[in-house]
């Protein structure tokens, strides 16, 4: 009788061992979930059309719209025409855009990448780093990137981070590797190397249960 029940609870012990090595391996790719943009960084008074992406929404709620912020040091925003959006469009008193508001035309499901993107003009005086505030509205819900990491601290680390774009003199644009202006892959490949792992020990651990039963 011994000789059988610890076997089968050897194998169960397996089983859950597999499961738990699934969650904390797919663990970063839910802790990475945020609104990108790219290029993340622009020459000192030059110019960029950046693009806004996602691939999620209000936990499982599909998004219905954008609403982006812009910061000081912008001297002009144009909006990409786009026939998945109706893009609406805020300014200040001064005549800058202040804010640009993308509307889908069908809501985006959280497992498809959605993107809205705009050419920007920075001014001469523009600040070293530009945060650009995004409220993402969903048809349950909404999600406010909107944080902005201290000196020191990785953004990737903030439950919220507003999209950033660094502000660099030309010198230093020609000497930045090509990566330096991408957004890493690490997390993405840890989620789907974590995916993969996690089925391939709960197959060989039901298969082991199989064959001992």
């Amino acid at each position: 009788m011994l000789e059988t029940t610890r076997p089968r609870t050897t194998r169960r012990a397996a089983i859950v061992t597999a499961l738990a090595a699934g969650i904390v391996l797919l663990a970063p790719t839910a802790a990475h979930a945020h609104v990108g943009v790219m290029p993340d960084a622009i020459d000192e008074g030059g110019s960029a059309v950046l693009t806004f992406s996602f691939t999620h929404g209000c936990e499982n709620s599909p998004t219905t719209a954008l609403r982006i912020t812009m910061p000081e040091g912008l001297a002009s925003v144009a909006p990409t025409v786009d026939p998945s959006w109706d893009i609406a469009v805020e300014r200040a008193d001064d005549g800058l855009v202040s804010a640009v508001t993308y509307t889908a035309l069908s809501p985006i499901p959280g497992e498809m990448r959605g993107a809205a993107s705009m050419a920007v003009q920075l001014m001469q005086e523009a600040p070293e780093s530009l945060a650009f505030p995004v409220e993402q509205q969903c048809e349950s819900g909404v999600n406010e990137w909107v944080e902005i990491a201290d000196a020191g601290i990785d953004p990737h680390d903030l439950d919220s981070p507003a999209p950033v774009v660094t502000v660099v003199s030309g010198e230093a644009a020609a000497e930045a590797p090509a990566e330096a202006t991408a957004e890493s892959p690490l997390p993405i490949a840890f989620g789907v190397g974590g995916l993969v792992a996690a089925l391939a020990a709960l197959t060989v651990a039901v298969l082991a249960y199989r064959r001992s039963s």
